[in-house]
């Protein structure tokens, strides 16, 4: 006496219009949550209110962060201790910062803390001014 049916002898199929529905949905999903534009500017969050200094319409520096605790601004170099007391003293309170290629995550964490300690709220640049769209 056999109480269990004994399996068929062949695979079964699997059905793909399940799977080809699942796979639609993802697609549609991504598509909608996806940015199309490239940001060329990222807003690094760090806690920072408001920023002090620097009304809507005045240009915010660029600064470069280079090796050895370095920073460039208008072509110029300058210690970043120094730079970041000048900036915060003449009240500019954001500001936009490009890594040179030969800079080190290093570099750009310590340049991040030392503006963010003096309130000034930076701006990370992904590629440089003329290399990217």
């Amino acid at each position: 006496m056999q109480l269990v049916e004994p399996r068929p002898a062949r695979p079964l199929a699997i059905r793909m219009t399940p799977l080809i529905d699942v796979v639609f949905i993802l697609l549609v999903f991504f598509m909608l949550t996806t940015r199309l534009l490239p940001v060329s500017l990222l807003e690094v969050s760090t806690g920072i209110q408001k920023p002090t200094g620097s009304s809507p319409g005045e240009p915010v520096p660029e600064l470069t962060i280079l090796p050895d605790r370095k920073l460039q601004w208008n072509g110029q170099k300058h210690g970043l201790d120094t730079l970041v007391t000048r900036l915060s003293d003449a009240g500019i309170g954001r500001v936009n910062l490009v890594a040179a290629p030969e800079a080190t995550v290093q570099d750009f964490t310590l340049a991040l803390s030392t503006l963010t300690a003096r309130r000034i709220e930076p701006r990370w640049r992904r590629t440089p001014a003329g290399d990217g769209p």
